[in-house]
C-alpha cells in the first residue's frame, strides 16, 4: 500500500500553480507558433505575436501569464490501494496547497476568489477554496490534474438541454457570435455532451486538461462521433472569422475538445467551456516518494518573435487626448500610450454608473 504524505500532497498543488502561472503548456506554445506562421491579418498576427512574446517573457521571469491568476479547478484520482498520512482531509490538502501558492512572497498570484457571492462578495484574500473533483479509481497512486481558470473565459460558459433530434454542432456555432472575444481566443474549446446538467458542465471542464492534438486526428481521421463533431467544429468555429482576440484572422480555436457520457433517451444536454489564451494547466502523479517534481521546458521550446506593429500605430498623449481623436480610432489600430491613465474594474464600473 503507498502512502501519500499531507506536506507532499500540499507542495505539489503549490508548486503546480506557481509552474503554471508562468509556464504554458508546450503543445499550447507549438500550436500558437504554427497559427502565427500561417496568419494573415496583420492585427491578428500582432495578437499572436503580443501572446507569445508575453509567454517568453513570462517563463524567463517567473511572473504571471496573465493579471487574472485564476480560480483553481482540480480533478484528483485516487488510487485505492493508497494511504494518506495525514490530519486534514483531501479538500483541506489541496486548499492549502492554493494557498500556499498564492501567497508566495517571490511571485504573489491575484487573489480573485469571493465569499458571499450575492451578497458581500467579500475577497478570501488567498484564492481558496478550490474546485475540486474526486474519483476513487484502481491503483497504488494519486493522479492530480491542477489548472487555474480565468474569469473571463469562464463567464463565457454555455449550456443548454437540446432535445434529442437537435444538432450538437449548429447549437454550438450559434453560441460564437454570443461568446464575442471576452474569453480572449484564440484557445480551446471544451464540449460536454450528456449524462445530466452538471455532468455535461463536468465533462466539458475536464476536456481542457487534454493536450492539443487536432493536426494528429486531422491526419489519422475520425473513429468515433465525439472525433467527428471536434473535426467538423474545429473547421466551423474557425471559419467564423473571430480571430485572435476578436481581430479576425484565420484562427479561433486552437482545439476543440469533446467527452460524452450515456443519458437520458428525453434528454440531450450540451455544454461549452472556453480555455482562453492563457491556458494554465498540468498533471502530475504522486507515488509515495515525495513531492512531485514538475521540470522546467526549455527555452527553446519557445520561438523567438518580434513585433512588427506595421502602418497603423498611433502615438496618443493621454494628458491631451481629444473625444474627437479617441473616434479616429479603429478596431486593430496600435496605440502607444503616454501620460496618466486611471484603471478600475467591476466595482468602480458600478459605483461610476450608480454616481
Amino acid at each position: 500500500m503507498t502512502v501519500i504524505r499531507q506536506d507532499d500532497l500540499i507542495q505539489s498543488v503549490a508548486d503546480a500553480l506557481q509552474y503554471i502561472s508562468y509556464y504554458h503548456p508546450k503543445d499550447f506554445i507549438d500550436a500558437m507558433n504554427a497559427a502565427y506562421e500561417r496568419e494573415e491579418n496583420p492585427a491578428a498576427k500582432d495578437a499572436i505575436a503580443q501572446i507569445l512574446i508575453n509567454s517568453r517573457m513570462c517563463a524567463l521571469g517567473h511572473r504571471p501569464i496573465c493579471q487574472d491568476t485564476g480560480i483553481v479547478t482540480v480533478f484528483v484520482h485516487v488510487g485505492m490501494n493508497v494511504r494518506f498520512e495525514a490530519d486534514m482531509s483531501l479538500d483541506d490538502m489541496v486548499n492549502e496547497g492554493v494557498r500556499r501558492a498564492y501567497l508566495l512572497p517571490d511571485n504573489v498570484l491575484r487573489a480573485s476568489v469571493l465569499a458571499d457571492p450575492d451578497g458581500k462578495r467579500a475577497n478570501t484574500k488567498d484564492n481558496t477554496p478550490a474546485i475540486i473533483h474526486h474519483k476513487l479509481v484502481p491503483g497504488d497512486s494519486v493522479e492530480i490534474h491542477v489548472a487555474a481558470k480565468g474569469g473571463g473565459s469562464e463567464a463565457k460558459s454555455k449550456f443548454a438541454m437540446l432535445n434529442p433530434s437537435d444538432s450538437v454542432v449548429d447549437w454550438v456555432l450559434e453560441q460564437i457570435p454570443k461568446m464575442g472575444a471576452g474569453w480572449c481566443p484564440p484557445g480551446m474549446l471544451g464540449i460536454g455532451i450528456g449524462g445530466t446538467a452538471e455532468k455535461a458542465m463536468q465533462l466539458a471542464k475536464e476536456s481542457l486538461l487534454e493536450p492539443i492534438d487536432i493536426q494528429e486526428l486531422q491526419a489519422r481521421g475520425a473513429s468515433n462521433r465525439a472525433e467527428e463533431l471536434r473535426l467538423e467544429l474545429f473547421e466551423k468555429v474557425n471559419a467564423t472569422g473571430v480571430g485572435a482576440q476578436g481581430l479576425g484572422g484565420l484562427t479561433t480555436v486552437l482545439d476543440i475538445k469533446v467527452m460524452d457520457y450515456p443519458t437520458h433517451a428525453a434528454n440531450k444536454p450540451v455544454a461549452i467551456i472556453p480555455n482562453c489564451a492563457a491556458t494554465r494547466h498540468v498533471h502530475f502523479t504522486l507515488d509515495g516518494s515525495g513531492a512531485a517534481e514538475l521540470p522546467a521546458p526549455k527555452l527553446e521550446d519557445w520561438p523567438e518573435i518580434t513585433r512588427e506593429a506595421g502602418d497603423s500605430v498611433k502615438r496618443v498623449n493621454l494628458d491631451t487626448v481629444t473625444p474627437e481623436e479617441v473616434q479616429s480610432w479603429q478596431p486593430g489600430d496600435t496605440l502607444l500610450l503616454n501620460g496618466k491613465l486611471l484603471t478600475g474594474r467591476d466595482a468602480a464600473h458600478k459605483r461610476m454608473t450608480e454616481m
